[in-house]
């Protein structure tokens, strides 16, 4: 069972500045909590017990909010001294990993996935690294993936109108060892220095999970996010 995740918590919200001023993205307030509430929440029901933050821009906001929460979780925060990229954030995050294998989530995402079957087909497919896929229909927004039939990526398609497809949720099950054999530089893109040369390599797996998925980088569906965390 996993137990271990990174949070990817250090975004500018820029397109958010219209209505969450002065705020990293994961602070954005959802009926009176910040967004990072609801997905820490989720992530104790799917039992993981340790996360790293992966703090940015504000970072004193997020701790201090953290260390009032009062959460069955031991937090542990990994400030970047400057910004890294998405990759360089995950690599700097990885460190703090107690064990081995760990989720990690954007935090500006929710992505209701099971864990737990995350984990085990991570583990029939003896897979280096799983994306969660949501299934979606008329779309634009998001670029899409394709899988084989034995659920391989094969291809990272860029943004475009889609009638139906799978687009990469934001959760991710990997392995410190497998990142930190890559020979990464210390600032980098995940998506494009890892995700996509390791699909020619075969080695990323898909894991279609059709539940609740919402972005709140844009206003409309940080609009919609209050509306379905009422309930």
């Amino acid at each position: 069972m996993i137990q271990e995740c990174i949070v990817l918590a250090g975004g500018l919200g820029t397109r958010l500045r219209s209505v969450v001023a002065d705020k990293p993205k994961c602070m954005a307030p959802v009926n009176d909590h910040p967004f990072l509430h609801y997905l820490l929440q989720y992530l104790i029901k799917q039992g993981i017990t340790h996360v790293v933050l992966s703090l940015g821009y504000k970072s004193e906001q997020v701790i201090e909010w953290c260390e009032q929460a009062n959460l069955p979780l031991t937090l542990t925060y990994a400030t970047e001294p400057e910004p890294l990229g998405t990759g360089g954030a995950i690599l700097n995050a990885i460190s703090h990993i107690k064990g081995n294998d760990c989720i990690v989530v954007n935090g500006d995402t929710f992505f209701d996935v099971s864990l737990a079957d995350l984990h085990t087909f991570h583990q029939q497919t003896a897979s280096n690294l799983t994306l969660a896929l949501k299934p979606m229909s008329e779309f634009e927004r998001y670029g899409s993936v394709q899988l084989d039939a034995q659920g391989r990526v094969t291809a990272f398609l860029e943004k475009q109108y889609c009638k139906e497809g799978l687009i990469n949720g934001g959760v991710y099950l990997t392995s410190k060892a497998y990142l930190q054999s890559l020979g990464l530089p210390q600032q980098f893109s995940f998506e494009k220095e890892v995700l996509e040369p390791q699909v020619n390599n075969q080695q990323v797996f898909g894991f279609v999970s059709d539940t609740y998925f919402i972005d709140i980088g844009i206003p409309a569906d940080y609009e919609q996010v209050q509306l379905d965390f009422r309930s």
